[in-house]
Formats: structure tokens, sequence, C-alpha cells
């Protein structure tokens, strides 16, 4: 018997693995949706085993990424909503954009093309993947301090390593090369059709602590649609930081995103692919 529920496929960003969706994948059974959240190519079924292997995930792009997850998609008997955080949320955008879902959250979404402020805090962030450019065919793990700056800032240094014990892997550094040389290329990995009139609805989500990808950015982003007629809404949470899909307060985050789901009417039940 097929599955009436509309999917919910949940796309992570970098140094995260997919099982920190956990809590998210069981409130949106709560809600009533299908939710389905797939690793990076290559990741590990575990955190333990991604930290033996970090090779398996080194190399990998955006293109790769969301390639990845259109194939997941398109094995779906529906259209799905997304729901992606950092480079996830850039992902999210790419795949709704081409008509792949049915609505889209993006939450801190790693910068898309046509971005072009660069605050000193997400430097910093990003300094210890793009501080080295051998590490654009590496896979970089984070240290507890690099995720308490990056990730944590806005928590208690206790909660910080709690997460980063909990949920940290090694990632691809390529990703980020690609989003921090995003304006230099027409056919970058991170460019996103903003202009798309057919797309479904997209929410934007920032915290406005967030030092990996500053409040700034997001607005920036937010702008950039502004030529689309398609539902295009902003939501900052203050004194939010880059770890508010995973920390104490994700709640709140996770509670505005399935009530705005619910007023854009993104249940996907009467559509599906031709």
């Amino acid at each position: 018997m097929s599955d009436s529920r509309t999917p919910v496929v949940f796309l992570h960003g970098l140094w995260l693995h997919a099982s920190s969706w956990q809590p998210w994948l069981d409130l949106a059974a709560d809600h009533g949706y299908a939710p389905v959240a797939p690793g990076w190519p290559g990741e590990a079924a575990t955190v333990d085993e991604a930290r033996r292997h970090p090779e398996a995930v080194a190399g990998f792009g955006i293109d790769d990424v969301t390639a990845h997850y259109a194939g997941v998609i398109r094995a779906l008997d529906r259209p799905p909503v997304l729901i992606g955080h950092s480079f996830g949320g850039l992902i999210a955008q790419k795949l709704l954009g081409e008509g792949l879902a049915c609505a889209a959250v993006a939450i801190d979404p790693a910068q898309i093309r046509g971005v072009k402020v660069l605050p000193p805090a997400q430097l910093r962030a990003g300094f210890p993947v793009l501080g080295n450019p051998a590490n654009r065919r590496r896979a970089v793990s984070l240290t507890p301090a690099q995720f308490a700056y990056g990730f944590g800032n806005a928590l208690s240094r206790e909660e910080s390593d709690d997460l980063h014990a909990r949920f940290t892997v090694p990632s691809p550094g390529r990703p980020l090369f690609e989003a921090a040389f995003a304006n230099f290329s027409r056919t970058s990995p991170a460019a996103v059709a903003t202009g798309n009139a057919e797309r479904g609805p997209l929410l934007l989500i920032s915290g406005q602590a967030d030092h990996t990808v500053p409040d700034s950015v997001t607005r920036s982003a937010y702008k950039l649609y502004g030529n689309s007629p398609a539902v295009t809404e902003l939501k900052q949470f203050p004194d939010r930081g880059h770890s508010l899909v995973i920390d104490h307060g994700w709640p709140v985050v996770a509670d505005h995103a399935f009530q705005w789901l619910a007023r854009q009417g993104a249940r996907g039940q009467d559509t599906s692919y031709a």
C-alpha cells in the first residue's frame, strides 16, 4: 500500500550527521508527514563510522550533493517538502528552483551566487577549511573550539561541546570553496533560480547571532528573490546561532516551520510527477 502522506526530505549541512535530524523527523511524523533524512554521498550510517572514514566524503561538491538528493526525490511518489540547514538550505533552494519540491524551508542557508556581503564572523568561521587550499580535496573536522565559534556561540560552552561530541562528522571542504568563489562564475554550483515564478513557496530562516551564516547573508539572499512573484518569506530568530536546528531551542524553530508550511497548504497530496 502506498503512503498517502506528503514526504519531507531533510538536508543537513557541513559537519553534522544526518542523525542530527531525528527530533525533527519525529515531529514531522506527528504532523502527518512522511519524513526522511538521507545523508550526503558517501556518508556513513553512524557518527562513529563517519569519523573513522573521512575519506569517504572527501571531494564531493554542491552539484554532487544536489544530484544525490534529486535522485532521492525522484524515487518518491510525489514532490516533497524540503527542509535544509546551512548547505542543506542552499541545496533545498536549488532543488525547489528546479521544480523538484512543493515547498522548502532553508534554515541559515549557505550563501548562494549573488550574495555579496562577507561579514568578518563568516570569514573566521570558514577559516578552518578556506585557510588551506588543499582542503578543497579533503574532508575536514571541526575542533570543539571551532564548533563553539561557528555553531555554538549563542550557547553555553557545555551545551556546545555536547552537541559537538554527539553530532559532528568530517565534511568535504569543496562546497565551501565553491560558495566562496560563486560570484566569479556564471555557472557556479551555488547558483539558484531565484527568478523562477513557478516554484513552490520558500521560507528563509535566519539566526541573528549566527557566525557561520550571518543574518546579513540570509537577508541578502532574500532580496535576490524580489523579482519572482512566487511566495518567499523571511523569519529571523534573535539571539540564535548556527546550532538552532540541534540545540535546546530547536522546537521553536521547527514549530514555526511547520506552521508556515500549513499556512502555505504545502501538503502536496494532489500533485505528482509528470
